[in-house]
């Protein structure tokens, strides 16, 4: 049956197969990830995107299809995780633009649709690279613009875009060497497959195995084989080998509490960011502009995001931890028995923090915190467990994160009893050592490092919540025995008989017209639940904040609490 127009039913149904298609394979096109360091899981990024995009287009009552693609749009955007899914952002940001004046598509205005899709998308990334979902997103574009010169069928239209994009996915190992030697094709250039498969079906209503999960044929599994066997190619990179230690993302929105009165311009903010990073994409519309780039100045890349608007959103990821840790992880698997890396090699920098908990030890390492000293408010180290910690460092200079007022002192007489340069950088909260870790630059010298470390503590609020052991009065605050006390800045403030509302109380204390981050550590006596309600809390009362939950698994405080 021939179809020929798209109204506001059949693209509804086109996203929606396309977000259950795609999150029904994430763990397939996940499995082809294979590059030295990844952003993130591929196909678990793009599946989230779309299902945000989807979300934007369900909740539209419009019956216009150029509306319904400007929420889609805008969906992904917002949603967007990781390069795939900020690619496939603007893919569809471009596709958008060119039918925002249309009521219904024709094969034409679906055709010029992917085709401003690509171009936009390739305009999007510094350096656009084949090999990659840019190849795979041209190769079905470029199907469709030849199939509509004879055929005025949106189904057969997007059935030679879907052909097309496969045809790219296949060449992509030709065109990557990284593929071609693991012997995979891109995992984004598959997801966006799947996605076109998933539009596929939701326009012409025909069942197909695109609604279940993807079983792979000989060919694909011979790629999951080889990624599974081959993820050791990992190991030919060195983490000397990372130029930029930081995956860095900001969203900012445009015009909110800027820094400065300069207009915002998307290419002057790529020259800027591409001087002090690569992995560059900056994208944007008239409300957000959305920022990746790996770096060795995270706080730098704010700061610029910073001067046109709000920080609705920040992510850092260090990536020598990462790729350190698919090395370890690929040679404990090995059955060759790799040799591993001499461990009294020096390394140059080290740095040291006090922690008590996994999740928040987790945390830090991924912050690049390289050694953790168990450790806090219960069981503060002792001087010479700090420097012993510092000698097993094999350091040739060290930094040491205290993360609370009683440990500093030690810190101090620490530092007096080693043969290597030791900054103490006077963090006395869990949440300022994360708050400094943003401001550490492997690059610069230990002094700069203390210095910029330290002017970054005053930019977070601390905040804790705890269980009174006795009954008392501090500056004019009763507080029983029982009650949960909320303490910002070392300073009692909240005193009620219920956690949930003693953590509210201290947040609204804390929380201010400059406050933009919340971030919500869970302890051993906290839990997910209570954590979920207080991040609900904010977004009620707070609609401009961005709240992030984390399990930190740390004694005494059922809640640790940054506010940025």
């Amino acid at each position: 049956m021939s179809i020929e127009r798209i109204t506001k039913k059949e693209f509804s149904d086109m996203v929606r197969v396309a977000s259950h298609r795609l999150e029904k394979n994430a763990k397939f096109v996940n499995s082809l990830n294979v590059f030295p360091v990844p952003d993130g899981d591929t196909g678990t990024n793009m599946s989230l995107t779309v299902q945000s995009g989807f979300k934007a287009v369900n909740e539209s009552e419009s019956e216009s299809v150029g509306v319904l693609g400007k929420a889609l749009a805008k969906g992904l955007l917002m949603g967007a995780r990781g390069n795939s899914g900020v690619i496939t952002s603007q893919l569809f940001r471009g596709f958008s633009k060119s039918i925002e004046s249309k009521e219904e598509l024709s094969a034409l205005d679906l055709a010029k649709a992917f085709d401003d899709g690509v171009k936009t998308a390739y305009k999007a990334v510094m350096k656009p690279v084949e090999g990659t979902i840019l190849t795979v997103a041209r190769f079905g574009s470029e199907a469709g613009m030849k199939a509509v010169k004879s055929s005025t069928d949106v189904a057969e239209l997007m059935q030679a875009v879907v052909d097309g994009a496969k045809v790219g996915l296949e060449k992509t190992p030709s065109l990557l060497p990284v593929l071609k030697e693991v012997g995979v094709v891109d995992s984004g250039g598959q997801g966006l497959v799947f996605i076109y498969e998933g539009f596929l079906e939701g326009l012409t209503g025909v069942a197909s195995p695109a609604g279940e999960e993807h079983t792979p044929d000989e060919t694909e599994m011979d790629e999951m084989v080889n990624a599974t066997h081959h993820q050791s190619v990992q190991g030919q990179f060195t983490s000397e080998d990372i130029k930029n230690g930081y995956c860095t993302e900001m969203m900012v929105e445009l015009g909110k509490d800027a820094t400065s009165d300069e207009t915002f311009d998307n290419d002057k903010m790529r020259d800027y960011l591409s001087k002090i990073g690569d992995s560059l994409i900056v994208v944007s519309d008239d409300e957000v502009v959305k920022v990746h780039v790996h770096t060795n100045y995270p706080r730098k890349v704010w700061e610029e995001g910073r001067k046109f608007g709000s920080l609705v959103k920040v992510k850092i990821d260090n990536m020598r931890i990462q790729h350190e840790t698919i090395v370890d992880d690929d040679e404990e698997a090995s059955v060759n028995n790799l040799p591993k890396a001499d461990p009294q090699k020096p390394v140059d920098y080290a740095v040291i923090a006090v922690s008590s908990g996994d999740g928040l030890s987790t945390l830090f390492q991924s912050l690049g915190v390289t050694n953790i000293i168990s450790g806090g408010q219960t069981m503060n180290p002792s001087t010479n467990d700090i420097v012993d910690a510092i000698k097993s460092s094999n350091a040739k200079r060290a930094i040491v994160l205290p993360n609370n007022g009683n440990i500093i002192m030690a810190a101090k007489q620490a530092a007096g009893l080693v043969d290597i340069p030791v900054a103490i950088v006077g963090t006395k909260t869990i949440s300022q050592g994360m708050t400094a870790m943003l401001s550490f630059n492997p690059e610069s010298d230990i002094d700069e490092n203390k210095e910029n470390m330290e002017d970054s503590l005053d930019t977070v609020k601390s905040g804790q919540v705890t269980q009174a052991i006795r009954d008392t009065e501090i500056d004019g605050l009763k507080i029983t025995k029982g009650h949960f006390m909320g303490i910002v800045d070392g300073k009692i403030t909240v005193d009620d008989e219920n956690i949930l509302q003693a953590t509210e109380k201290m947040l609204d204390k804390m929380i201010d017209e400059d406050s933009e981050v919340i971030t919500i550590l869970v302890g051993k006596d906290g839990n997910q639940n209570d954590a979920q309600k207080i991040s609900d809390y904010l977004s009620d009362n707070y609609e401009d904040l961005e709240t992030e939950v984390h399990q930190g698994d740390q004694p005494v405080y059922p809640y640790l609490i940054a506010v940025e």
